[in-house]
C-alpha cells in the first residue's frame, strides 16, 4: 500500500485522529506541526487516546505500532504521522 503525503491526505489524517479522540478541531484549526501530546498540545490527548489512534491508524491503513517510543514519535504531529505512514507504506 503506497501512501503519499498530499494536502488532502493530511486533511484526512486530521480528521481521522480528532474522530479517533472524539475532539473538535481547536479553534483556527490543528496545525500540521501542532504537538498532539504534552504541555504545548491544545488538543490534551492522553495515553488513552494514543491508543484509540494508533488502533485506527490499524484498521484503516494496516500499520501496527506495537513500540512505545515509534508511537510515540509517530503521533507527536500529523506530520510526523504522515511521515511515518508514507514510511510504512513503502516497507
Amino acid at each position: 500500500m503506497s501512501i503519499t503525503v498530499t494536502p488532502e491526505f493530511i486533511a484526512s489524517l486530521k480528521a481521522m485522529v480528532l474522530e479517533a479522540v472524539e475532539k473538535g478541531e481547536p479553534a483556527g484549526g490543528l496545525g500540521d506541526d501542532e504537538p498532539l501530546f504534552g504541555p504545548e498540545a491544545r488538543l490534551d490527548l492522553d495515553s488513552l487516546d494514543a491508543l484509540q489512534v494508533s488502533m485506527t491508524i490499524q484498521q484503516r491503513f494496516g500499520v501496527r505500532m506495537p513500540d512505545s517510543k515509534e508511537t510515540r514519535r509517530a503521533l507527536s504531529s500529523i506530520a510526523h504521522l504522515a511521515a511515518h505512514l508514507a514510511q510504512a507504506g513503502k516497507a
